[in-house]
């Protein structure tokens, strides 16, 4: 294993997300667990279809966008969400997912996703918001 900066080299580095440049101009990176959170922030906010060359690549959870907010709609965030996570980010272990609705903003369900990496066994949350669920029926 190859030791840089003070930590493990095994997680890669990778753009930013959101994508934006560093105080030199350049794209910025991140690495470590933060480049892990990137991407799955990536994969979790985008919708198959929107990545011309790899239009498989992305969420389903976006396909409930308009859905009533109920128990049946947030099963089925969670259940798109964790084979996202499954299929696009193999470092880490999904642990459970949870759909909620945000009782503070109207028309949004927050997903909380427990994960463990992989490599380091590091257990972390990932909270994701996704706008405009249609109100309840």
């Amino acid at each position: 294993m190859n030791f840089t900066e003070g930590g493990p080299d095994f997680i890669g580095r990778g753009w930013a997300f959101p994508p934006r440049v560093d105080e030199r101009g350049r794209i910025a990176l991140t690495s470590g667990t933060e480049e892990i959170e990137a991407a799955m922030r990536f994969v979790l906010l985008t919708s198959p279809g929107e990545r011309v060359m790899r239009p498989e690549f992305g969420c389903r959870a976006w396909d409930y966008l308009y859905e009533p907010m109920n128990p049946n709609t947030f099963g089925l965030i969670e259940n798109a969400v964790e084979e996202a996570l499954m299929r696009w980010e193999p470092r880490v272990t999904v642990e459970s997912v949870l759909a909620t609705e945000d009782l503070t903003r109207e028309a949004v369900v927050e997903v909380d996703v427990t994960y463990t990496v992989k490599e380091t066994n590091d257990r972390r949350n990932l909270v994701v918001p996704y706008y405009e669920i249609g109100e309840e029926s």
